[in-house]
């Protein structure tokens, strides 16, 4: 990735592992800006339905998010609007995939843009997750669009059981249903050198605390950060473990 201005770089990886599934219907990529030093967008899809459905889903919002990306201008155009942007198109792409097939295909999203003054806006839909790090400590993540989840925000079960619950899998808001997706966007003004941002889909988190991915993304560099992430997490799913990727952006400097 080129180097950006004011003394810093994006360091970048990404991760993606079919799990023990007989398809992957993850899809993830990295972009850096085509104009703008500095400017990078990570989006992660988690498709669902059917053996193809899932996997066209996931590769619906990659496209949508690399033709609108491709035409952002970071100096004049709201960020925020653009993921919501990438996020309604990328739903109304998949419902019409729909339409032509017999599967129902779903997707969740993850994204994050990094701006060339260090800004960084995120969304998602769905049970694929944005963290953001300091050092090893979480400083903010995004609050999964799930059924357990709103259990949690009610106080029924405890986060823990949500990890154990039958349902952990229903999700409340995501691309390609009936509903409109939430548009679920934030911002942290600036990144300080040093931080990261890590999007990553269910297939992973599910096995590590938020203290282990501090952890692990603050102790190495972001490829050996995202190979160690894969295979302890194939690791914990002793031989059940879903479709599971990453991608991951640290700040360093320049010195």
């Amino acid at each position: 990735m080129r180097r950006a201005p004011k003394g810093h770089r994006l360091v970048a990886a990404t991760g993606i592992h079919k799990g023990d599934r007989a398809y992957q219907q993850d899809q993830v990529e990295i972009i850096a800006h085509p104009r703008v030093p500095g400017c990078a967008l990570a989006l992660l899809a988690d498709g669902m339905g059917g053996k193809s459905g899932g996997r066209k889903a996931a590769d619906q919002v990659v496209l949508t998010a690399k033709q609108i990306f491709e035409r952002h201008v970071p100096a004049k155009d709201d960020p925020a609007e653009m993921l919501k942007q990438i996020v309604m198109e990328s739903h109304l792409m998949i419902k019409l995939t729909a339409i032509t097939s017999e599967e129902e295909p779903h997707s969740t999203i993850a994204a994050f843009l990094i701006g060339p003054e260090r800004e960084c806006d995120y969304v998602h839909a769905g049970d694929s997750r944005v963290y953001h790090y300091r050092g090893p400590e979480m400083v903010s993540r995004t609050t999964d669009h799930s059924y357990v989840q709103r259990l949690i925000a009610e106080g029924k079960i405890t986060e823990d059981q949500a990890n154990t619950h039958p349902q952990a899998n229903l999700l409340t808001g995501c691309l390609g249903t009936q509903n409109d997706p939430p548009l679920s966007t934030a911002r942290i003004d600036k990144l300080a050198v040093g931080d990261c941002m890590l999007a990553c889909s269910d297939g992973l988190w599910h096995y590590f605390t938020p203290k282990e991915l501090g952890a692990i993304v603050h102790a190495l560099p972001p490829r050996e950060a995202s190979e160690m992430l894969v295979s302890k997490a194939r690791q914990r799913a002793r031989g059940g473990g879903d479709n599971l990727s990453l991608a991951l952006i640290r700040i360093d400097s320049l010195g």
